[in-house]
């Protein structure tokens, strides 16, 4: 398949600038594994899972990840957080006139001072050496960093409103916006239920927004993130299979997680980068189902679900969202997708 099987024609004021009052307040649209499509409430997923399903969170936290400043020349610069090395060091994506060379300094926020220790691909190497931590740095003078399709600046309501309530790990430069939609007291009306819950860590990069550069996907690369599945996680999931349960992915960084720790077949233990980039015809081997919200045209996402979903299914509740009017993206509404019922003889 080619990049552009998967444009779709976007309103722009269908994409969320601010979420909702409340968290679970959001729609919810359900595409069912024969392909049909239903308009529903976010607090629907109530009866659309049962007793003995487990859902699988992402325990990731988002870090104030994005710091204004200025070059020792004068000009004004932006750096990105991409992901913490050390107590000391980041690597950083850096906006400027002119990108700087190894061994300049950087002034940030007014506070910070930060030499650039070299390059790496498209990234910075970066030292905050003789101060605070760098995640104590960041907590102290760093912005939230919205997505580049929401047009405002953050606000200080983002600190907690661009963050899962289960967030637990710092690490994340975007939030697994699945997760956004629950708030404490419906996962406990999940609980009562019976329906049950496990966590798995992807610290999600800033790649994520990143287009792909390239119309044949078998060309292209995937951005590395940082995953942890526990052995606790991987039992949870064994006996909720073993009992008939469902593996109920809350977003596309649980799927990423979990099909990566499986990938020899058999799900393991797991901590280290992934670059897993699953498009159709892809063999899922763990989930069942997958609660998500709604993604970029042509973009990784997007063919992660249409994989799970199936191609057609996918493009046409895509453009009856449209229809619809559905909010797109992180503080927009969600979907409920069951696998495609075409694809189920190959995972038995």
């Amino acid at each position: 398949m080619q990049r552009s099987d998967f444009s779709f024609d976007l309103p722009s004021d269908l994409i969320a600038q601010v979420p909702l009052a409340e968290r679970a307040a959001s729609r919810l649209l359900c595409l069912n594994a024969e392909g049909q499509i239903h308009d529903r409430q976010f607090r629907d997923l109530a009866q659309l899972l049962r007793a003995g399903d487990l859902l699988v969170l992402n325990d990731t936290r988002v870090i104030p990840a994005r710091l204004f400043g200025v070059k020792d020349s004068g000009g004004r610069i932006e750096v990105l957080v991409e992901r913490v090395l050390d107590e000391h060091r980041v690597l950083a994506q850096i906006r400027a006139s002119k990108p700087p060379r190894t061994g300049a300094q950087l002034h940030l926020e007014g506070a910070i001072e930060v030499v650039v220790l070299g390059r790496e691909e498209d990234f910075f190497i970066l030292e905050m050496a003789g101060q605070d931590n760098v995640l104590t740095l960041l907590e102290q003078h760093g912005h939230i960093p919205l997505p580049p399709y929401i047009t405002r600046p953050d606000a200080s309501a983002d600190r907690e409103r661009y963050q899962t309530v289960f967030a637990r790990q710092p690490g994340a430069v975007a939030a697994p916006t699945a997760g956004l939609h629950f708030d404490t007291d419906f996962l406990g009306q999940l609980r009562v239920q019976g329906i049950n819950t496990a966590q798995v860590t992807l610290h999600v990069g800033a790649g994520t927004f990143q287009p792909l550069r390239v119309e044949n996907l078998d060309a292209h690369i995937m951005h590395a993130e940082w995953v942890e599945v526990s052995a606790e996680t991987c039992a949870r999931i064994a006996e909720t299979k073993a009992h008939g349960g469902r593996v109920v992915a809350v977003g596309t960084t649980v799927v990423r997680s979990l099909e990566t720790a499986a990938r020899n077949g058999t799900l393991q233990p797991y901590t280290g980068d992934t670059r897993l980039f699953i498009i159709p015809g892809f063999e899922f081997q763990v989930i069942d189902a997958l609660v998500t919200n709604f993604h970029l045209p042509e973009s990784t996402l997007l063919m992660l679900v249409s994989a799970f979903a199936g191609y057609e299914p996918v493009m046409k509740a895509y453009r009856h969202a449209v229809e619809q009017r559905y909010r797109f993206f992180s503080y927009g509404d969600a979907m409920y997708l069951e696998r495609d019922k075409s694809q189920e003889s190959r995972y038995k």
